[in-house]
């Protein structure tokens, strides 16, 4: 597997991206649906990274820079027919060691609180993840659950 920066031109990462937004508004509210569509996870602030095994598209994640301490972890997502096959550790495990190389002191997230969500949540707690209050300009909302750890 190889993890790149990616500039979000390619139209599988286009694709993975509308299907990721799709499901979240298939199972939030549309008020308590935070993904970012690929106009604004172009910000600067914001480092896109895309999973690829030869040319096969296997999942994404992105690092969105809260402050010089503080990062937000965005977009993570498994394509369809990767999944069970250790991508999103493997997104997890570069993502940590980005933000330790960048000297962020704590990494956040924000997901559903929905069933439909219970494996991220399994995943963020294998990464010794923990449930906190809301981050950031979120607010508290009983559809989402926030999760931090220290770097």
């Amino acid at each position: 597997m190889e993890i790149k920066i990616d500039d979000l031109t390619s139209g599988e990462v286009i694709s993975l991206l509308e299907e990721h937004l799709a499901d979240m508004y298939a199972t939030s509210p549309a008020e308590s649906v935070h993904a970012l569509d690929i106009k604004a996870l172009k910000s600067p602030a914001i480092t896109f990274y895309s999973c690829w095994k030869n040319d096969e598209l296997l999942g994404c994640v992105a690092l969105r820079e809260l402050d010089i301490n503080h990062v937000e972890l965005k977009s993570m997502r498994t394509a369809s027919n990767a999944r069970k096959l250790g991508v999103a550790s493997k997104l997890m495990q570069h993502i940590l060691a980005i933000a330790k190389q960048r000297h962020y002191q704590k990494i956040s997230l924000e997901t559903g609180s929905m069933d439909f969500f219970q494996p991220a949540r399994q995943l963020y707690k294998k990464y010794d993840f923990d449930y906190c209050g809301p981050f950031g300009d979120y607010q508290l909302d009983a559809n989402s659950k926030f999760m931090t750890r220290n770097i």
